[in-house]
């Protein structure tokens, strides 16, 4: 795909086994991942497929093997992408559109609520970054405060960019967005009916967050998977994430 900034994105596209009437899913990865999120999402989308859902996924700018750079991923950047992948998918398949966004991938996803409006039939959150400060810029869990303590935040200063668990690049640009979003807000704000997938010992996205946000959201379900980090950190888990979500956006999509 091409984002709207003539940006190359890498993605991938899983159709339907069947004729498709369930409507269309995208895949949004979470920060220092790609468009298969650690495989989780080629998995979750083969279940899709099989459950007539057409599904595309892409790797942001500056992830997997898209243009840009890591330094110069932005938030307002991937906002763009994520309106491509959402114009790409109206073009070739109109109809229900589903989203499935994760971690980091929710703020983008959550801030498009706004103009998404009523083309988006259902939202799905795993372990979802809805509030930027308390996650990078105060950091309240372990992940955090490994990351972006106030030393790595002097590193930032001096050379322009921390490097995120060893290897991705957050710049200046993006960091001081952190400071600005308010993606909880703009999910609570929002009708679509949402499903938040947690695992209630998350060393680096704060569970307690995402379910008093999915509480205080209207149409919500919120589901647990006991014992479980950051990402679904076992086969088991990440199956029962991609059973939960297979089957809610399945039973989503016959109700409408």
């Amino acid at each position: 795909m091409t984002s709207i900034d003539g940006v190359r994105l890498e993605a991938a596209f899983h159709p339907a086994r069947s004729r498709g009437k369930r409507g269309a899913v995208i895949q949004v990865h979470g920060i220092n991942a790609d468009m298969a999120e650690g495989g989780m999402y080629v998995h979750l989308a083969d279940r899709l497929a099989d459950a007539d859902f057409n599904v595309l996924r892409f790797s942001f700018r500056g992830h997997g093997g898209s243009g840009g750079t890591q330094r110069g991923a932005t938030i307002a950047g991937e906002m763009l992408d994520f309106q491509a992948a959402v114009e790409y998918v109206a073009e070739q398949f109109p109809g229900q559109l589903s989203v499935v966004a994760s971690s980091f991938g929710a703020v983008a996803a959550s801030l498009s609520l706004p103009w998404l409006g009523e083309r988006l039939d259902r939202l799905v959150l795993w372990n979802p970054v809805l509030d930027l400060r308390r996650t990078f810029i105060e950091p309240e869990l372990p992940w955090g405060k490994e990351n972006f303590n106030v030393d790595r935040q002097k590193m930032l200063s001096a050379q322009g960019f921390l490097l995120l668990d060893g290897e991705f690049e957050v710049g200046r640009v993006m960091f001081e967005e952190f400071n600005h979003y308010r993606p909880m807000s703009y999910l609570l704000a929002s009708e679509v009916p949402a499903l938040v997938v947690h695992g209630d010992r998350d060393s680096a996205v704060s569970y307690e967050i995402a379910r008093e946000a999915a509480a205080a959201k209207r149409n919500t379900e919120f589901h647990t998977v006991l014992g479980s980090d950051h990402g679904f950190d076992t086969r088991e888990r990440e199956d029962e994430a991609i059973e939960v979500t297979t089957t809610w956006l399945a039973h989503g999509a016959e109700g409408g």
